[in-house]
């Protein structure tokens, strides 16, 4: 059968159509008009691209043209190398003063372009593709987690007999528990000497998104929260936003299992993709998460166009190498990456405790 391919623009427009589109095409909070509302998308100064087979929607992007570049909105999806191929063309024939296209945290297939370009990698995400049910998801979890999984519920229980477990969501997930979430979240990473990046305007954010198309898992003792793990639904698929436990509970494992019960309950609820999003935490992959690696590319029309932004093509690059070597430091498991790491640590154990007496001292 012959494939009718078709591409259409809507200049500065976003039609109707494209809020379910995106949910059905890409499945993913943030590429999705819910989620470009919440963080203070524009109407009017967006366009819309859509590439049709037949008929059918392939390809939905949003992109703003600012001054002599393209930046698409879409995030977190998957682009094959024809697709971006298609979309560059596109672009660089529509626009004639558009010098660059720049992508941002998209999973590609790409390896080659007619274009110059550069690639880097920005985060991952670790995905869990959902089983049919959750007796075949604790099937496919290791020995060890399968049994820690039930010593732990079990101690729980038998310790705090009034320890329970339940979810929510939207419309029906209760404020407080998302700030008492937060406020766990913080007091974890103050504990580290870190400042936590939710602040209240981004707790709010977190809030609307909650109320639209949140689901928490809750856990309980004596009617207090003591855990709950808040993830967004974007089509069949959940992405983990908040996971927090109170600290007086570390010895029972009850943020691990909060988490675990979420995932049961999307996979109850007929979810395709358990998205844990960034960072490489050991929990993650217990729970059976796989890595995809998203990237940010710039695409440039010529060369010569790429030499006329040095400092797009340099933040590009500064950015890219910079996340290169903090993956490095982090992760790597050569002998050097050990020592970094070690150094490391040695420095910010000194910063700490000079820091401590500074502060003892002025407390006298």
């Amino acid at each position: 059968m012959f494939n009718e391919l078709s591409v259409a623009c809507f200049e500065n427009e976003v039609p109707s159509f494209v809020e379910s589109a995106m949910e059905r095409l890409y499945g993913n909070i943030f590429s999705s008009l819910l989620e470009f509302k919440v963080y203070g998308w524009v109407a009017g100064t967006t366009s819309t691209y859509v590439v049709s087979e037949n008929g059918e929607i392939r390809t939905l992007l949003l992109f703003k043209k600012q001054q002599r570049k393209v930046q698409v909105l879409n995030e977190g999806i998957c682009l094959q190398e024809d697709e971006m191929r298609r979309f560059s063309n596109f672009i660089f024939s529509k626009y004639e003063d558009v010098d660059a296209i720049s992508f941002k945290a998209i999973e590609t297939d790409m390896k080659r372009l007619s274009y110059p370009h550069q690639r880097f990698n920005h985060l991952e995400d670790l995905t869990l593709k959902l089983p049919p049910g959750r007796e075949s998801y604790l099937a496919s979890l290791g020995k060890n987690t399968r049994r820690n999984i039930k010593r732990y519920t079990e101690r729980l229980q038998k310790t705090f007999p009034s320890y329970q477990f339940n979810v929510y969501e939207a419309a029906a997930i209760r404020e407080e528990d998302l700030r008492a979430m937060i406020e766990f979240n913080r007091r974890r990473m103050a504990g580290k000497n870190i400042e936590s990046v939710i602040d209240e305007e981004e707790t709010r954010r977190i809030i609307t998104l909650a109320k639209a198309c949140g689901l928490v898992g809750i856990a309980t003792i004596d009617g207090r929260i003591a855990a709950g793990a808040l993830s967004f639904r974007a089509g069949q698929n959940y992405f983990l936003n908040v996971l927090a436990h109170d600290p007086c509970y570390d010895d029972y494992w009850i943020g691990f299992l909060c988490c675990y019960q979420t995932v049961c309950e999307c996979i109850e609820r007929g979810g395709d993709e358990f998205h844990f999003l960034w960072g490489r935490y050991d929990y993650k992959f217990t729970l059976g998460a796989v890595q995809r690696d998203l990237d940010n590319v710039t695409v440039y029309r010529s060369r010569i166009r790429q030499i006329l932004h040095p400092g797009l093509a340099w933040t590009q690059a500064k950015n890219g190498y910079l996340r290169q070597t903090k993956v490095w430091l982090k992760y790597g498991e050569t002998d050097l990456a050990h020592q970094a790491r070690h150094v490391l640590k040695r420095v910010r154990d000194m910063k700490r405790a000079a820091g401590s007496i500074v502060h003892g001292r002025t407390a006298t």
